[in-house]
């Protein structure tokens, strides 16, 4: 592949997907959303072009400036924006994302929005690739990735839990639960899978086992779950004693640092 492009989100995952190209000595042309995208990626890639969050026209033109026919989604957004104060001035849609989000988006959900932004893409001829394309290693596998295996309490759990986590997923709500003694405690919405832990730690006090799954219809162009250094963080902070994914479906960011953090903190990271 001669070069590809990449829209780049918040965290740690666009950073390294753009490793992981250069690795594969394939040059990458990032746009990168303001407000979002950490400045530190410009160092791994060939070009980095800002736009809005709300400026797809912008973003097209720019791939077809550069004759970009295959680009990548990495990184979250912060969705809680959709509901901020004077967000038509702050985000300055361009004309495309207006047509595009009344015309062409019928649910809000992530996999519809994604799923359209895609199709705008294409239009274009810039078709959406897996965003784990160079990054295979960072996917959980199956069986327990940590030192300590999940206890036969943590595992009733986790029975418990996880039909729960998935049909919450089908539904669009959210990916992740936490559960202790079979009562869920939480459930993550728009906030993100670390305030779901707080809330759940808050409820819980300690001991609680926490779950996260890709939905239904998993397309792993965009929305793959992720976990990283800052979810065993909020899992400690929230005495959290157990972490289930779904296996070759969730990034482990930093995925060594990731593991020996949940060592450290005793915390069981499995793979169903």
């Amino acid at each position: 592949m001669d070069k590809i492009g990449l829209i780049a989100g918040n965290g740690r995952f666009p950073i390294l997907f753009a490793k992981g190209a250069r690795d594969n000595n394939v040059p990458v042309i990032a746009v990168g959303i303001e407000g979002e995208t950490s400045p530190e990626i410009e160092q791994y890639v060939e070009k980095l072009y800002w736009v809005g969050i709300a400026q797809i026209g912008k973003l097209i033109k720019v791939f077809k400036q550069e004759q970009v026919s295959k680009a990548v989604m990495a990184g979250g957004l912060k969705k809680t924006n959709m509901f901020s104060s004077w967000r038509n001035l702050r985000f300055l849609p361009d004309l495309r994302t207006i047509n595009l989000w009344y015309r062409h988006v019928k649910r809000r959900d992530d996999h519809s929005l994604l799923g359209a932004v895609a199709d705008e893409l294409l239009k274009d001829g810039i078709e959406l690739q897996n965003s784990t394309l160079y990054v295979p290693q960072l996917l959980a596998q199956k069986g327990t990735l940590t030192r300590r295996q999940p206890t036969e309490t943590e595992m009733e759990d986790i029975r418990f839990g996880w039909p729960i986590a998935k049909e919450i997923a089908r539904l669009g709500i959210g990916q992740c639960i936490v559960v202790k003694e079979k009562v869920v405690l939480s459930v993550e919405a728009l906030e993100g899978t670390d305030e779901a832990i707080r809330r759940g730690g808050n409820l819980g006090k300690d001991g609680i086992v926490v779950i996260k799954v890709s939905k239904h219809d998993f397309d792993p162009r965009f929305d793959i779950p992720t976990v990283g250094l800052e979810t065993i963080k909020s899992l400690q902070e929230s005495s959290a004693s157990a972490l289930a994914l779904e296996a070759e479906k969730t990034l482990i960011l930093d995925i060594e640092e990731t593991i020996k953090a949940a060592d450290d903190a005793k915390i069981a990271m499995v793979g169903l």
